[in-house]
Parts: structure tokens; C-alpha cells; sequence
């Protein structure tokens, strides 16, 4: 084997485990979420799989002729490599979550594996270079670069083109027959193997690769982001639900703008109605979804304005083609990260803000701290109202945190959610409202009795006995991910 091949086959089968690396955030996405805990997962998952085969791979070359495993080992790796989306669509629905360990059971299903069997190449590949035993610094050194160079390609191949411009399993498609294509041409080369056997395998990775397109995922539309698809509620027509990974994230009434369907969508619409200023709103939102909130105040507060910030164009499409979005009622969508593109938005010029954007069931932890929420406070107006749907459960390590952030920015903050969710043993949607206004309380409390809802209200004192000492979250110090409980 020539230098040149050498290193295209370690470069290439490096680059495969990364880019599998990636792609298993998102084809995992709609059973455990995205979450740091996701990621850490994936990461010390495919780690792993990538030492041990390193480890095999090189014994494996000791004992047995290495050109003749470079066929098998990259064939066995490209099977692997597109079994991977069907294993994760058969086990997901059973390991939802987002535990820790669900997520590593996941990973370790659908791609420890392939990692194991790819990276179990670049040893094999070195031992096929050591010619001269005075050179072996020489070629252990450079292969290892180019195996380096080769995960640093699949990286960024995969993270900022590929996932921006396919779904996951086209990619993985690709991949799996590319690996198997390269392991059937080297294994002619080094074993001559009989036709029945070539044919075997040509038809085991056929039937691998078919896999994908029985066994499908929960996924309507794959975006860059997230996992979407709308459904009909079945006990309203015109009820549209917008399910983003593995969280019901926005509810939409086709004819009725004003229709609320979620808990928290009440909540968010009585602190609207009883703590900001009366009249039209200049409204700013931090999250689009489903545009379900800037539809209900240009039909409540005619005369309102309404910016968006959302980080998926996709599903400004989505809101369009299937939510009955009219783009006249936006005056400014803005696609991206929300705590990049505030920046655009001009200075104390919002009366109210809507915090409503989620990774999964988290919040993002950027827009979660004491310095986004300064900048968040620099756009608004001296009685506007920042109001926030987040979610938490016992013992509300995020809730408490996010309270005493908000309250460490603005001069005034109340929490509404149920008894239950506050003090109990049960959790959900939890609502904040901040302001550097005084906020009316006893109004807010009337029109949560006058709906017979459930929910209390918390504020003064007694939010600073509930908050209980948590600590701010700050960009130095906000794990969002491992302060929410699960239910």
C-alpha cells in the first residue's frame, strides 16, 4: 500500500467515526433531546468505542496478515454505519428521557459498534507502513495527524454543510455504502474472495441500507435543529400541534388567533393582560415556534407590533405552509441565535418580552443568565415586562436559580405555577414574570381565581423564601441541563 492510500484510508474512516459522532445528536435528538447531558453522552460513548478499537485493531494486525483485515474491518464498518438510524428508531421510544444513562445506552446501541470497527483501521494501516523499525516514529506520527485532520474534516463537513443541507440518514446512507464500497474493492485486492461471498455481503449491506427506509423516525421534517412534525388534535379540527424533538412545543387554532391550549399559554396570556402596559404592545419574542403568541396579541391588542427571534428558518416555513402563519403579522422575523440577533433590535423599544425557547425541555443556558437578561432589560421599556415559560420538576433547581437571576436583573418578579408545582411533589410548566415596574400581584391572583386554574402567585418575601438561597446563573456558572430534574 502506497503513502497516499494510506492516509486517504485512515483520513477517511477517522472523518466517518466523527461524522457519525455528529449525527447521532440528531437522529437521538427525538428520544433523549438536546442537552449538554446529550452530548457528553455521544462524546465519551464514541470515545470510548474509539480507544477500544484502536486497542483491537492493533492486536488484531499482530496476529493475523493486516491487508486482509482492511476489507472486512471497512465492510463491517459501513453495515454497522447503516444499521445505526433503524437501531436508533427501533430502541428510542423505549429510552425517553434524557437520563444520563438512557443516553448512553442509546449511544452505545446504535454507534459503539461502528466506532469500534473503524477506528480499529488506523492501527492496522500502520502496521501495513512499518517497514523499518528506524521510521516508526515517522509513520505512527503522521497517521496519527491525518487521522486527526480526518475527524477535524468530518467534524465540520458534518456540523456546518451536510446537517444545514440533507436530513441524517441520507448521510448516514452515504457513508455505510462508501465504507462498504472501499471494503469489497480492498478485499479483492488482498483476498480474491469467491463470488458468492462478494454477493453476500453486497446484498447483507442492501438490506442494512433498506432498513432506513422501513424503519423510519418520528420525524415529519428534519431540520437543522430539531426534529418537527404537526399534528391534528384529535378533539379539535382546527387544532394544529407543532412537536419539536421530544416536547410538545406549540399549540395552534387555525381560525381562532386566541385560542390557548397549554397551561402555560394561559398563564403567559394573564400576566400579558394584568401586568403589561394597557393598550398595543411593541412585542418582542425570544423563540417563534409556532407563532402562537404573536398571532393571539395581534387579535387581542390590535395595533401591536411583533419581532421574532428564531434560531430555525425552517420553522418559520413550517408556521407558514402548516400553522396558518400569515407573514404580514410578523413585522420582523429574525433567524438565528437569539442572544446574537437581540443585538439588532434597538434600545428600549419592547413593552413586553417573551422568553419562550427550548432545547428539548431545557431553556438554552446562554439565554438563561444574568448577562443575557441585562441585555434583555436594555430593550425594553421602564414598564415593560419580561415574561418567561420554563420547565422544572422536585426539587426546581432551575426554576429557584432562573427566580433569583431574574430577580438579581430586574426590581420586581413573580412566580405562577400550581400549588404543587411550587411545594409538592409534581412539576411542569413554571411562568416568571420581571420588570423594573411595579408588578400588580393581587390582579394577577384575581384572574387566575376568575379562571379557577389552580395556579398561585409568588412575590416578595415569599419568593425569596421559595428561591432558598440558589445561586445566579451566570455565563461563567448556568448548568441548565443538570439543575432540571426530571419527572
Amino acid at each position: 500500500m502506497s503513502r497516499a492510500a494510506a492516509r486517504v484510508l485512515v483520513f477517511s474512516t477517522s472523518a466517518a467515526v466523527l461524522v457519525l459522532e455528529i449525527l447521532a445528536g440528531r437522529l437521538m435528538a427525538p428520544y433523549v433531546g438536546v442537552t449538554l447531558e446529550t452530548f457528553t453522552g455521544i462524546i465519551g460513548t464514541v470515545l470510548a468505542g474509539i480507544s477500544l478499537g484502536s486497542w483491537l485493531g492493533g492486536r488484531a494486525a499482530d496476529r493475523h496478515p493486516p491487508r486482509r483485515l482492511l476489507g472486512p474491518l471497512l465492510i463491517a464498518g459501513g453495515i454497522l454505519t447503516l444499521l445505526a438510524p433503524t437501531i436508533i428508531a427501533i430502541v428510542g421510544p423505549g429510552l425517553r428521557g434524557g437520563d444520563p444513562l438512557g443516553i448512553v445506552v442509546l449511544t452505545a446501541l446504535g454507534f459503539f459498534a461502528p466506532a469500534v470497527v473503524l477506528s480499529a483501521v488506523s492501527p492496522v494501516v500502520v502496521k501495513i507502513q512499518l517497514n523499518d523499525l528506524d521510521e516508526t516514529g515517522a509513520v505512527v506520527g503522521q497517521l496519527s495527524a491525518v487521522g486527526t485532520a480526518g475527524a477535524i474534516f468530518g467534524t465540520f463537513i458534518t456540523g456546518f454543510v451536510l446537517l444545514a443541507a440533507l436530513p441524517s440518514r441520507p448521510i448516514v446512507l452515504v457513508v455505510g455504502a462508501l465504507l462498504v464500497a472501499a471494503g469489497v474493492y480492498l478485499m479483492v485486492r488482498a483476498m480474491r474472495p469467491a463470488t458468492p461471498a462478494l454477493a453476500g455481503i453486497v446484498v447483507g449491506a442492501v438490506f442494512a441500507g433498506s432498513l432506513n427506509l422501513v424503519v423510519t423516525g418520528p420525524c415529519e421534517v428534519e431540520t437543522a435543529y430539531f426534529c418537527a412534525k404537526v399534528t391534528v388534535d384529535d378533539f379539535r379540527p382546527t387544532g394544529r400541534i407543532l412537536w419539536l424533538d421530544t416536547l410538545r412545543h406549540s399549540y395552534v387554532d387555525l381560525e381562532d388567533p386566541t385560542y390557548l391550549e397549554f397551561r402555560y399559554a394561559g398563564l403567559v396570556a394573564a400576566a400579558i393582560e394584568t401586568q403589561a402596559p394597557p393598550g398595543p404592545l411593541d412585542a418582542l419574542y425570544i423563540g417563534g415556534g409556532g407563532f402562537t403568541f404573536p398571532r393571539w396579541l395581534s387579535a387581542v391588542r390590535p395595533g401591536s407590533t411583533n419581532t421574532v427571534l428564531e434560531l430555525d428558518p425552517e420553522l418559520v416555513t413550517i408556521a407558514e405552509e402548516e400553522l396558518g402563519l400569515d407573514p404580514d403579522e410578523i413585522d420582523r422575523i429574525e433567524t438565528g441565535d437569539a442572544r446574537l440577533t437581540l443585538d439588532s433590535t434597538a434600545d428600549g423599544s419592547f413593552s413586553l418580552v417573551l422568553g419562550d425557547a427550548f432545547g428539548g425541555e431545557a431553556v438554552p443556558w446562554h439565554l438563561t443568565t444574568e448577562e443575557f437578561y441585562e441585555a434583555v432589560r436594555t430593550k425594553m421599556t421602564a414598564d415593560g415586562i419580561y415574561a418567561m415559560n420554563l420547565i422544572d420538576y422536585p426539587p426546581r433547581g432551575f426554576a429557584r436559580a432562573e427566580a433569583a437571576t431574574l430577580q438579581d436583573v430586574f426590581a420586581n418578579v413573580m412566580v405562577v405555577a400550581p400549588p404543587d408545582y411550587l411545594y409538592g411533589d409534581r412539576g411542569g410548566n413554571f411562568v416568571v414574570v420581571a420588570s423594573d415596574a411595579p408588578l400588580d400581584a393581587a390582579a394577577m391572583t384575581a384572574t387566575l381565581v376568575g379562571r379557577e386554574s389552580g395556579e398561585i402567585v409568588i412575590t416578595g418575601d415569599d419568593l425569596v423564601e421559595w428561591i432558598d438561597g440558589a445561586r445566579v446563573l451566570t455565563d461563567d456558572f448556568a448548568p441548565v441541563d443538570q439543575l432540571i430534574s426530571r419527572p
